[in-house]
């Protein structure tokens, strides 16, 4: 039962109540009187040259208002990254310009190429279809490993490469690192996708400019997690206007999940509209338009090996990520892979030597930023899948064969740091333990026979009493065994 009071008592919500009976302010509630809606029309190309932007039908039709293009924005500055990261070598990473809607080039599918500003959403939504948009396709790479490959095609014209950063941490432990795997016992090594990915929040992003002419103030309602950072960015870097000259608000958000920590495009179009056109200007995501303007979260490819002594301590750790930005770099995005991942590796265990190397690579995707953790759950992830992946070979070897290891992941401290006797007792203690037994027929059940369709085994289906039992580490992992895998499985690799 919850306790009443002291610690570990229950706390009540205080904040439930006006969310329960409607009585909740969201971004989307707020309309303003006069205001006009805007309606932004993207390019459904990865990468092309925008040769020209034809609006003079769209201009004529019902309550349209103004229609913008990139060419209005050309004495705006460009949304800048909020993060400075430098490289291995000491250089300042490549940062591109990133204007409000498109100029020259398209590089994403979904990026802004111009926005109509009518009386209602729906006028505007028709008035961007009569807009004639002429773009040369050029070739888009979104393969991290291939875009920074020599000749391949380039995002940025105006960049050495798609390398955004090619970082090392700690880069004085490099040569100590790469010593320390010659002479370990045993090396571990797991390459991994952490894969993109949607935040997807309940409530979309929605911007309402306002402009006072007063005092020619600007005010900004929106969907964010961080208004002062906003109010910072957009008015120090983008509009020019003075921090007292510029109120952000955030009401009600609807869930974030760190994406609407940022400072987007949308949010400095509606509140340079609404001084052009003096009156407000409100924009609403739809949930199509979300997945592609919204930033999206991880998207690494890494390899990680570790180094263990005979007696299975470790001696070294080190790790090769491949982090993709997109097409431009948002607010935060360059220290999600770098300070906010990479320092992170050492996890909860004793490892003497570590060295991580976070390349930061463009290509024409939407923008990748923080999400959920941002890094830490990206580190943790491939931190524990390779000490996983070591402590299964370990146990196998040491055992002479015998599966010897748990159906699902054991704590750190039965882990390392123990006497090979000492580890063997527990884990054979665990695999034939109820609980152990239990899983492991769970899973037998729950995994896919060979021949079952997609299935590159080779492996022929045998009547369940004559097929060899095995453990696994987890439901993501490959079977402790040396025979050929079953469907959907695939062979541990890297033990050597």
């Amino acid at each position: 039962m919850p306790k009443d009071g002291g610690i570990g008592a229950s706390s009540k919500r205080r904040e439930d109540i006006r969310f329960l009976t409607g009585e909740g302010n969201y971004t989307d509630d707020i309309n303003l009187h006069g205001q006009a809606h805007v309606f932004f029309l993207r390019s459904d190309i990865a990468h092309g040259v925008l040769n020209s932007v034809d609006t003079s039908a769209a201009e004529g039709m019902p309550g349209v208002v103004k229609i913008f293009t990139g060419a209005d924005f050309a004495e705006v500055g460009s949304i800048p990254c909020g993060w400075q990261v430098t490289d291995k070598h000491g250089e300042p990473m490549q940062e591109p310009r990133h204007p409000v809607l498109a100029e020259g080039k398209v590089r994403h599918v979904g990026e802004p190429i111009a926005a109509v500003v009518a009386e209602t959403l729906s006028q505007a939504r028709d008035a961007a279809e009569a807009i004639v948009v002429d773009i040369t396709d050029l070739p888009a790479v979104v393969d991290m490993k291939q875009a920074v490959q020599e000749g391949a095609p380039k995002v940025h014209d105006d960049l050495t490469s798609n390398l955004c950063y090619d970082w090392g941490f700690v880069e004085e432990n490099k040569a100590a690192v790469d010593k320390a795997f010659d002479d370990a016992a045993h090396v571990t090594t797991l390459e991994l996708v952490n894969n993109r990915l949607v935040a997807n929040p309940m409530e979309p992003r929605v911007a309402v400019g306002d402009y006072a002419q007063h005092d020619d103030s600007s005010t900004l309602y929106t969907t964010s997690q961080n208004p002062h950072v906003i109010r910072l960015l957009m008015g120090a870097f983008v509009l020019g206007i003075p921090e007292h000259k510029l109120r952000v608000v955030a009401p009600d958000v609807g869930g974030g999940f760190g994406t609407k920590i940022f400072h987007y495009a949308e949010e400095a179009f509606c509140t340079f509209a609404a001084k052009q056109l003096r009156r407000p200007v409100k924009w609403t995501s739809s949930r199509s338009e979300a997945f592609m303007s919204d930033a999206h979260g991880r998207d690494h490819v890494s390899k990680i090996q570790i180094a263990l002594d005979a007696d299975n301590n470790f001696t070294a750790l080190r790790t090769e990520t491949y982090a993709n930005m997109g097409a431009y770099l948002s607010t935060f995005a360059p220290s999600v892979p770098t300070w906010l991942h990479g320092t992170l590796m050492a996890g909860n265990y004793r490892t003497p030597l570590i060295y991580v190397n976070v390349k930061a690579v463009f290509t024409n995707t939407v923008p990748v930023d923080a999400y959920r953790g941002a890094g830490r759950p990206e580190a943790t992830y491939q931190l524990e899948r390779v000490i996983d992946m070591a402590a299964t070979m370990s146990t196998r070897l040491r055992s002479g064969g015998r599966t010897l290891s748990p159906s699902s992941p054991m704590p750190p401290r039965w882990r390392w740091n123990m006497t090979p006797a000492t580890i063997t007792r527990r884990w054979t203690s665990w695999s034939r333990s109820p609980t152990s037994r239990a899983l492991q027929r769970a899973a037998r059940r729950a995994r896919p026979r060979a021949g079952c369709a997609g299935s590159a085994s080779t492996a022929t289906s045998r009547p369940a009493a004559s097929r060899p039992r095995t453990s696994w580490v987890s439901s993501a992992h490959a079977p402790v065994s040396t025979r050929v895998p079953r469907c959907g499985s695939t062979p541990l690799a890297g033990w050597s």
